[in-house]
């Protein structure tokens, strides 16, 4: 019998890791288990685990695969000579790094830590299938006995079995119990006891891991400099965007540290990106983070129009801006630029975008978007030529929230985000749509969910609680008040793509269906990551969101 594997059929990027998957799967023991291509973001870092390999009664082991030519040079450093390149590499660190990461994920879930299992052994190891090591190879950072070369793959089950037991011995050994727990908890199921919190707390730590999809993005992206990234709502483009910026502000990997960008055009949005970075160490934090209006005023925008001057802010400003960047010192323009919600902006507003490049050709462009949540009337498009990139997975919203919303789409999306609630549908007149909202607050309050959780969505009129808090905090004080953790956030659709909440209370409370109504449905039903309620009148929802939203709702046509 052979070993378990996770997934049953994985993707690689490589065909080393693929080698090296099949030989363990293989020649493993039926009660061993190989996990594939395991992402996992923590505050510090971004990290890919290649393999990892659960042994009951041995240990855990985490697997760097590196395929070329690698070697150790005079300084002690890891180089890999692949395709004509030859480069730094850094397998160990990546191990070990993993190692500890999967590590403290593990111990921080309730089913670990409520069982009061104590720390297991985990081990980390490299293999190198394509290159010759001698018997006596050692650095100070990895012993013979944990780096695998060409000749050692032919044993590499048993190679791999003595890893944990060498590096760790003041931990004890991982029980069967133990490893299935293990896989449970880094294949996202649900919790044996679920509250509502946690439930929903699983299911987000689920997402924030990048999958191979988006890591392969990342990578083509180092290769092609003008990208635009395409994805439904729920598919992590918001994620992606702040993990490339950060990627190419800190480098490595052969590439130097880059003066970055990352724009949006919506205050909420920007607001995250903000809050995002500050807790990043200052050599991940991008140059400049913030709106349109805000590159503005770095540009030397001094007076602005008002919010009802469209041919100010689509037309006066973006040529202002033109002029001001030409006048930019070399230091002060970018490597790269980040654009999120794309789709938001004018026409005009990619020529000082474009022209704040340091170099008109070579400086990158990435642009992420999804049409269908073109909810303004703007249909601008950068002046130069991009590669389009598809993300076609839906990481965010449980499978019934996306399939809600899944005809509304701009392709179709494969459901990746779990399990969760029936959507809740109430139907009721526009008239009184934000009453029977009010109601079902209290009721989720009731629930067990805490006020940071909840988000009621208007698609009309705004709400008086929205309405009130603009009117006395100004637009950026009521935006400070989504990260409150005593207060339920109120908002419009308009102004939250991008943006999430566990819970979601939809009110449809449109006069009529309008020219961009089926824009605004798709953004509204796509806030939710776990639950989410729908209110309106059966009639409104169908004609703006169309039969099959209708029909995930309930509504006979």
């Amino acid at each position: 019998m052979s070993a378990h594997g996770i997934p049953e059929s994985p993707e690689f990027s490589t065909g080393s890791e693929r080698e090296v998957w099949e030989n363990i799967v293989k020649h493993g023991r039926e009660d061993w288990t190989v996990l594939a291509n395991v992402r996992l973001t923590d505050p510090k870092k971004d990290h890919e685990l290649d393999l990892i390999v659960l042994i009951p009664d041995v240990g855990i082991v985490v697997v760097e695969v590196k395929g070329g030519a690698v070697y150790v040079d005079g300084d002690g450093q890891w180089r890999l000579a692949q395709k004509g390149e030859d480069r730094y590499i850094h397998p160990v660190d990546q191990a070990r790094d993993g190692k500890y990461a999967v590590r403290e994920y593990i111990e921080r879930d309730p089913r670990w830590r409520n069982s009061s299992r104590t720390r297991v052994r985990f081990g980390h190891s490299v293999v190198v299938p394509y290159t010759d090591l001698a018997d006596d190879f050692e650095t100070p950072d990895c012993p013979r006995w944990s780096i695998h070369d060409r000749a050692d793959v032919k044993d590499l089950v048993g190679r791999l079995w003595d890893v944990p037991m060498k590096q760790e011995t003041g931990h004890r050994v991982p029980t069967q119990e133990d490893c299935e727990l293990i896989v449970e908890i880094l294949k996202g199921r649900g919790l044996p006891q679920r509250s509502v919190l946690a439930e929903a707390q699983e299911l987000e730590d689920r997402a924030d891991r990048l999958t191979v999809e988006q890591a392969t993005i990342l990578k083509v992206t180092r290769l092609i400099n003008r990208v635009e990234v395409r994805g439904g709502a729920g598919s992590g483009k918001t994620l992606l965007a702040m993990t490339q910026a950060k990627s190419l502000t800190r480098g490595g990997q052969g590439v130097k540290p880059q003066r970055v960008a990352l724009l949006c055009y919506s205050i909420g949005l920007a607001s995250w990106f903000q809050r995002y970075f500050d807790g990043e160490n200052r050599k991940n934090r991008p140059a400049f983070v913030g709106r349109f209006e805000e590159f503005a005023k770095f540009l030397g925008v001094e007076e602005f129009g008002t919010r009802d001057d469209p041919e100010f802010w689509e037309s006066r400003l973006p040529e202002q801006m033109a002029e001001l960047v030409d006048a930019l010192p070399p230091g002060k323009k970018f490597d790269a630029i980040v654009v999120d919600e794309a789709q938001d902006f004018a026409d005009l507003w990619w020529t000082p975008i474009v022209r704040a490049l340091r170099d008109e050709e070579e400086s990158g462009l990435y642009v992420y978007s999804d049409e269908n949540q073109r909810v303004f009337a703007r249909f601008g498009r950068p002046p130069v030529p991009l590669v389009p990139l598809i993300l076609d997975h839906n990481l965010r919203n449980t499978r019934q929230i996306a399939e809600t919303f899944g005809s509304l789409t701009p392709t179709r999306m494969i459901s990746r985000g779990g399990d969760g609630p029936e959507v809740t549908y109430l139907p009721c007149a526009p008239e009184d749509a934000v009453e029977v909202a009010d109601d079902q607050i209290d009721m989720l309050l009731e629930e067990g969910w805490r006020p940071e959780d909840i988000c009621l969505l208007t698609t009309g009129a705004r709400h008086d609680e929205q309405t009130n808090l603009q009117n006395l905090l100004g637009q950026e004080g009521y935006w400070d008040t989504f990260w409150d953790k005593d207060s339920v956030f109120y908002g419009h659709v308009l102004g939250c793509k991008g943006l999430e909440r566990k819970v979601v209370v939809l009110c449809v409370n449109d006069k009529r269906a309008g020219e961009r109504s089926r824009e605004r449905i798709y953004v509204g039903l796509s806030r939710a990551t776990h639950k989410l309620v729908v209110v309106g009148e059966p009639g409104l929802i169908h004609e703006m969101g169309g039969s099959e939203v209708a029909k995930r709702l309930g509504i006979s046509s």
